[in-house]
């Protein structure tokens, strides 16, 4: 974990297509320190203790089993599978946009991957959202086109003698074709697309679920020209790393796989 005079600094938050994430069950820390970050090791040999993707909300609701709270979970899409995000009264912001958005809409999100191993032994991944905006369909296919580079970057590395490629072969295997297949799938989709979209044309076939076009106009910032990342840095709030909304601990993950389970 980087400081600067004791003072946590926050991780450069990692791209990665939804079935990477979600295949990516391992997690770990670098130090003993109670608030050492906790990092979620991609298949490709990545650490991530943030993540940043935009997709295509498709559906949201309140999961909360109290009546005097609410935590929403939102399904987002892209063009290789499912983002499950849930936000509570710890990440206020976030929370206020998943309960006014309304599906579809492109949304941009930043935030910390959660993992939790149900009864029956599955391991089950979401996101807590440090910030979510609402975006439009160019952002949404410029971050797609830099996400298939940087994991078509990853794939072509892993060969390299790393520490956290060396885990990743470790843990996971040497098989990436799926993830290579996933580059492919998303820069397909992108190709043939017409400037005048229409909602509901393009399918995700590897989540089941329609990945329908948000209107253009729906941005809540500039489209303009640059890259995603200094878009990434512009919505993102800075956040300390390791640090843990108070009373936020195993019983909201719990929470989220008992949500997540009933899908």
């Amino acid at each position: 974990m980087s400081s600067n005079d004791g003072v946590p600094t926050r991780q450069r938050a990692v791209r990665t297509f939804a079935n990477e994430f979600n295949d990516s069950t391992y997690t770990f820390k670098e130090s003993d320190d109670d608030r050492a970050p906790v990092f979620q090791l991609l298949r490709t040999g990545e650490k991530a203790n943030r993540v940043f993707f935009i997709g295509t909300l498709t559906q949201k609701r309140d999961v909360s089993k109290d009546e005097d709270d609410e935590y929403w979970q939102g399904r987002i899409v892209d063009p290789t599978g499912t983002f499950f995000v849930y936000a509570g009264q710890y990440q206020p912001e976030a929370e206020a946009v998943l309960r006014e958005v309304e599906a579809p809409a492109y949304l941009a999100v930043v935030g910390k991957p959660r993992t939790y191993e149900n009864d029956e032994g599955d391991i089950i991944t979401s996101i807590r959202p440090e910030s979510i905006n609402v975006v439009d369909a160019e952002q949404r296919d410029r971050w797609v086109a830099e996400t298939a580079e940087k994991t078509l970057n990853r794939i072509e590395d892993f060969d390299s003698d790393t520490k956290y490629i060396e885990k990743a072969r470790e843990v996971y295997g040497e098989d990436l074709s799926e993830y290579l297949e996933d580059v492919t799938e998303a820069l397909t989709s992108l190709k043939g697309k017409d400037e005048n979209r229409e909602p509901g044309k393009e399918t995700n076939t590897q989540a089941g679920e329609s990945e329908s076009e948000a209107e253009n106009d729906t941005s809540s910032s500039e489209s303009g020209e640059g890259s995603l990342e200094e878009f990434e840095d512009e919505i993102n709030p800075d956040a300390a790393e390791g640090e843990e909304p108070p009373g936020e601990t195993d019983g909201g993950q719990t929470q989220i796989a008992e949500a997540s389970s009933e899908n």
